[in-house]
């Protein structure tokens, strides 16, 4: 059977579990309403189902190329680009004034995720075009505003991030590439980047690419890089494409997956460019595009996750073997079922995260109250890191649950894991994301960290007359929690980094043990019987994972590099 996106899994959860009508009930997203969203979502779910997923095997078998310095991209990519840009998807946060659809993000979300499930390689490019426009948004003069976001809106015209250089990966301040004034307001970029996601495709008129170098003034690290709009044709004050541009896609990566979006190494030899955000203010305007596209990877695993567990699914319910009662197929095998339930209650608890993670952004940009910037920077390392995490453990039992098939790739079962197992590098690793949670996140001695807990108890105590065995343990994994954040503040920021991972990992599984009780409350029995399998099989993970955090940073630091040799 063919992917089919979860439009009632999201109505469900926007509904019930992250509350989308407080988002509603702000005048900045009024017009958001329940049936507009249902719209909206039923009209994604068929562009994905219909227009996205029959190329996801295409960009695996037939790779994107480089010929004569032209990339080719896989078969019915273009059409299916053009499907998504024709229909306003690449817009649909962007403000109107551009062309945009102006929704909240919460909903762009959804919509990402439904598109990552259906094909990652080709979701890839318009969530960098999406990061762009907001950077350019809030960065940007009104004039390159004005000349690029209506384009990149429309799809005519496609973005990119330029960040890692080979020097220079999580490391951004050791770049070396130059801009040079040109005594015209622009500037001549030069330098190599790596890792350029979708940095040429063969349907866009031009590509848009953000370029982090340093001026000649440009202090050492990251306090002296700035960021520059350098497009491949450069355009004309009508809007219309001027000269080429001196820039060149030296060559494609050969990856492990994600086969039909094309990883550029990108030359710029003194390419015009022009400034985006003040000199010197590089990495903030970056930041932006990064922070962006955080929620984004995380959804894309996810989205991928949804995909492998759709196929895995199938695969159990047509396979016969062994001697099971009922249909005769695997799925009546004890094991094969605990792996699909396994897949689709993290599938929701990683979902449910990344939702609520939209949901705080949004009203932070809605009402301004310090609250929900503070949640939103919170949840944004966690939705990245179990949202990725997500999706390369449910791909990686997809193949379990079709056993010696799921090693021939005529199934498909194997390209879910090799295309979003670098979700969990990209946008900073999954370590600097815990890294993060623990250090910068956490300078306000956790007391964002704490309001959460304080409602997640609220919640659980309120359900122990109805759900009293679920909501007991997620009162009890929070305490747990609560228990070992305030361990952690209390430790000097260095030594918290050396436990940060388990740190993390245990608050996404007391979230998801959270979100799942709100979806047992307010769902059917199916629901309960799903919640009652996270809570009480997953969710004690949590036990191990706070009582690694507390044994701190001296026995880890204590070993060696000799006590690690081969």
């Amino acid at each position: 059977m063919p992917y089919r996106s979860p439009v009632s899994e999201f109505q469900f959860i926007l509904k019930n579990v992250v509350d989308f009508d407080t988002i509603a009930a702000t005048p900045k997203f009024s017009e958001a309403s329940s049936d507009m969203v249902d719209a909206i979502l039923t009209e994604a779910g068929k562009l994905c189902d219909d227009a996205i997923a029959p190329i996801q095997r295409n960009g695996d078998l037939h790779p994107a190329k480089l010929e004569n310095g032209i990339v080719r991209t896989s078969p019915g990519f273009a059409d299916a680009f053009s499907a998504i840009a024709e229909g306003g998807w690449i817009g649909i946060c962007a403000d109107p004034e551009y062309g945009g659809m102006g929704l909240p993000l919460t909903v762009a979300t959804a919509v990402n995720d439904m598109m990552s499930g259906a094909c990652l390689s080709m979701q890839l490019n318009p969530l960098m075009s999406q990061g762009q426009i907001e950077a350019l948004e809030s960065h940007a003069s009104d004039e390159i505003k004005e000349m690029y976001i209506p384009k990149l809106i429309s799809g005519e015209w496609t973005g990119t991030m330029n960040l890692t250089e080979p020097q220079a990966g999580s490391d951004v301040g050791a770049l070396s590439t130059k801009a040079e004034p040109n005594g015209d307001g622009s500037y001549a970029i030069t330098g190599q980047k790596i890792y350029i996601t979708w940095g040429d495709n063969d349907f866009a008129e031009n590509i848009c690419h953000l370029v982090l170098a340093r001026t000649p003034d440009g202090a050492p690290g990251t306090k002296g890089i700035s960021l520059f709009m350098v497009p491949k044709f450069i355009p004309n004050a009508d809007g219309s494409l001027g000269e080429r541009n001196s820039l060149r896609v030296v060559s494609l990566e050969h990856k492990l997956g994600l086969h039909g979006s094309p990883t550029a190494v990108m030359s710029y030899e003194g390419a015009q460019g022009w400034l985006v955000g003040p000199e010197f203010g590089g990495m903030a305007a970056m930041f932006t595009m990064m922070n962006n596209a955080r929620l984004g990877v995380g959804t894309q695993g996810i989205g991928t996750a949804e995909g492998a567990y759709q196929a895995a699914y199938n695969y159990a319910m047509d396979r016969k073997q062994g001697r099971v009662g009922g249909t005769g197929t695997i799925i009546e095998h004890a094991d094969v079922r605990r792996m699909l339930a396994h897949m689709k209650s993290d599938t929701f608890a990683a979902r449910a995260i990344a939702l609520a993670c939209g949901a705080a952004i949004d009203l932070q940009h809605a009402t301004k109250d310090p609250k929900w910037t503070a949640r939103a920077a919170l949840l944004t390392p966690i939705a990245k890191s179990f949202g990725t995490d997500t999706g390369i453990d449910v791909a990686n039992l997809g193949i379990q649950v079709h056993g010696g098939m799921g090693f021939i790739e005529e199934t498909g079962a194997a390209q879910y894991l090799r295309d979003v197992r670098v979700t969990a590098i990209y946008e900073g690793t999954n370590g600097i994301q815990a890294m993060d949670l623990v250090g910068r996140k956490m300078m306000d001695g956790g007391d964002a960290a704490f309001q959460l807990m304080d409602e997640i108890e609220a919640f659980a105590e309120g359900q122990k007359a109805n759900l009293p065995e679920l909501a007991e343990a997620v009162w009890q994994s929070t305490e747990d929690l609560r228990e070992t954040t305030e361990w952690l503040v209390a430790q000097d920021v260095s030594d918290r980094f050396a436990v940060s991972v388990p740190y993390l990992r245990a608050f996404a599984r007391v979230l998801g043990g959270y979100y799942h009780l709100i979806a047992a409350a307010k769902g059917d029995e199916s629901r309960q019987r799903l919640a009652a399998f996270y809570i009480k099989r997953l969710l004690p993970e949590h036990v191990s994972l706070c009582s690694h955090v507390r044994e701190g940073a001296v026995d880890l630091m204590a070993i060696t590099p000799d006590d690690l040799a081969v």
